[in-house]
């Protein structure tokens, strides 16, 4: 790590870019319902929302910044694969399945086990340390999520929803961990351009865009807002650009600001967010009790952002 990488980190900046990230992915799940609520599939609208994605940033990077779209090679090459495999198609295939056989509570619980996943990474894996303080910052966002999910109410859990929310975690923490190693030593807008084409190219071969129906017509805007009607094509666009590229992009930089510990559980305001979107917008119930598992997770939020024991200028280089 040079000394130029350690004096451009700004913690503060970290925190506001993944504060904003966190409540565009939160405010993209009611957009997405709508989108979905149009006749189309899972599948169909993960690819379509990769691929516009991969779209936008290769334009911005022709406008922005060209270089970012020369073609990485060796090692980072095969790390840019990975997170967009795994952290981006991976991330955005699972979840949607997740969400489509589960209670949005519970899979958001599951996915959100991501921190614990990370924290027992840099743990014992990289053998760094970590303040006690920060088991239990995990613990009140868990619990609190936890609550928020009402995961007492004795749902019966889809076995192949289950198995895709953790894996949803899995590639979540993936995405964190892949971007925080990266983005020590690449250009932001270089990782992201190629994890997306990348990921493009994967879902594309699950599901061509292609077989996209039309995006033409109107549908509902559901919930309270039931009579009110957009085009699906409107719903979309806000998807790809606010819920998609702004926010994934917002996450990756932060990760030069922050490590990924801090990161993630900062992001955990995103299923805060989509309760609170959940009971005013689709009129979901938001009891005294899930308010009291909402306090907790931001409990754990301020906890985490004090838990750190190595500081990033102190961090290992990749």
């Amino acid at each position: 790590m040079t000394d130029l990488q350690v004096r451009v980190r700004i913690p503060r900046l970290g925190y506001l870019m993944v504060i904003t990230g966190a409540a565009l992915f939160g405010l993209n799940g009611g957009v997405s319902r709508v989108a979905i609520g149009a006749d189309i599939d899972v599948e169909t609208f993960t690819t379509l929302r990769i691929t516009a994605a991969a779209s936008v940033f290769a334009l911005a990077a022709l406008v922005l910044r060209p270089s970012a779209l020369r073609p990485p090679r060796g090692r980072a090459l095969l790390l840019v694969i990975a997170l967009g495999l795994v952290g981006v198609a991976g991330l955005q295939l699972t979840y949607n399945i997740a969400i489509t056989r589960l209670p949005l509570g519970i899979a958001l619980l599951l996915e959100y086990l991501a921190p614990v996943l990370i924290v027992l990474w840099v743990r014992f894996v990289r053998h760094e340390r970590v303040h006690p303080r920060m088991w239990v910052a995990v613990a009140l966002a868990l619990g609190g999520l936890a609550v928020v999910g009402q995961v007492w109410n004795g749902v019966t859990l889809d076995a192949l929803g289950v198995a895709m929310g953790l894996a949803a975690a899995v590639c979540f923490a993936t995405y964190f961990l892949l971007g925080e190693h990266q983005s020590e030593n690449a250009d932001p807008l270089h990782v992201i351009v190629w994890a997306f084409l990348v990921a493009t190219l994967v879902m594309n071969m699950v599901q061509p865009v292609w077989t996209t129906p039309s995006l033409g017509g109107t549908t509902s805007m559901l919930g309270r807002l039931d009579a009110f009607a957009i085009a699906p094509w409107v719903a979309v666009s806000v998807v790809v650009v606010l819920g998609t590229v702004a926010p994934f992009f917002l996450m990756l930089l932060a990760l030069r600001h922050l490590p990924a510990t801090v990161v993630t559980m900062v992001a955990m305001l995103e299923p805060v967010i989509a309760t609170v979107l959940g009971w005013g917008w689709f009129a979901e119930s938001l009891t005294v009790v899930q308010v009291v598992g909402v306090l907790a997770v931001l409990a754990g939020i301020v906890t985490a952002q004090t838990a750190r024991t190595v500081e990033p200028d102190l961090l290992p280089p990749p």
